[in-house]
């Protein structure tokens, strides 16, 4: 039997190019820094792409299910549900178990909320979590009206906090990442959410619950997209009716760059990662360097683009 180099093997996996994105963008930061500053840049792409990734996972189980799979109710579900945990805490420690636990539940009720809209009343899925975030949009308005209350002090710590210059919030959410790639690829569930992305038909005649599944997969997404704006609000010193905005794009970029694929059916958890610390990296360098605001955005597509086809080609090539 041929022996397939190391070096070989690695390339061929797709989210190895968001990961050397990543890295060149680094490098090209602190060489025109002179090296100034690239612990601390490292260190704020690991606590600000951790938000990313949680949301971009949650999103990626969604897209895996197959063409047309989307979740845009995120948001709006990150502003609600900041508002909310921050309410729950109350600023107290004491107080800290029931944020969390509202907050997944309120999750939970937006996921199927979602997906009743979904499967009940017949929406497309575009259309009805879009929906959705204008009534969770202004159920955040009304809930959180003109309140700024502060994380309590233990929360705040474990959201900004480090050890060795690595955030606790990144490590958390590394460990995260595995336990996701872990049920993504080993566990039945993991299994039939890419058999249904792949072919649906055939996933429902071996036996596989589609619709119970795509269930699933939406509460997922939502509960993932709470835990988002909850840590977030923790991170910022409280929560915001304009915190999610950045996280409707940025959920989907993270899911392709990563070398998901938007026809459903092929994923992967690490490339996530790689595209959100590609992301923050990215707007970072363009900042550095001073460009306008139309230029950085005329640059942050033209880059985004050249990684989407570098994976796109990678991916075509190995299928050929």
């Amino acid at each position: 039997m041929k022996r397939v180099p190391l070096l070989t093997t690695v390339m061929g996996k797709p989210w190895v190019w968001s990961f050397l994105a990543a890295l060149l963008i680094w490098i090209a930061t602190i060489a025109f820094t002179g090296g100034q500053g690239a612990g601390s840049l490292l260190s704020g792409s690991l606590s600000f792409s951790a938000f990313f990734v949680i949301v971009g996972i949650g999103q990626m189980f969604v897209i895996t299910t197959g063409p047309g799979n989307i979740d845009l109710s995120i948001p709006a579900n990150i502003a609600l549900s900041g508002a909310i945990g921050m309410k729950l805490m109350d600023g107290q420690p004491g107080l800290i178990w029931l944020g969390v636990l509202g907050v997944l539940g309120a999750g939970m009720l937006i996921g199927c909320a979602n997906y009743a809209l979904i499967r009940v009343l017949r929406i497309p899925p575009i259309i009805a979590t879009l929906s959705a975030s204008f009534l969770l949009q202004s159920m955040a308005i009304a809930y959180g009206r003109s309140i700024r209350i502060q994380p309590p002090e233990m929360f705040y710590q474990f959201c900004t906090g480090n050890i060795l210059g690595v955030p606790y919030l990144a490590i958390s959410v590394v460990l995260l990442a595995v336990v996701m790639g872990y049920v993504l690829t080993r566990s039945i569930y993991g299994r039939w959410t890419i058999a249904i992305g792949q072919n649906a038909r055939a996933a429902e005649l071996a036996g596989g619950h589609v619709n119970l599944i795509r269930f699933a997969t939406y509460v997922l997404c939502a509960v993932f997209a709470s835990l988002c704006g909850l840590l977030l609000a923790g991170f910022s010193g409280g929560a915001s009716l304009s915190m999610g905005e950045e996280y409707l794009l940025a959920s989907i970029a993270v899911v392709v760059i990563g070398g998901t694929s938007v026809a459903g059916g092929f994923s992967n958890v690490p490339g996530i990662w790689g595209a959100a610390l590609f992301l923050y990296l990215l707007v970072s360098m363009l900042n550095t360097f001073g460009a306008s605001a139309g230029v950085r955005l005329i640059l942050t597509g033209l880059i985004i683009i050249a990684v989407i086809t570098a994976v796109s080609g990678r991916k075509s090539a190995r299928s050929a």
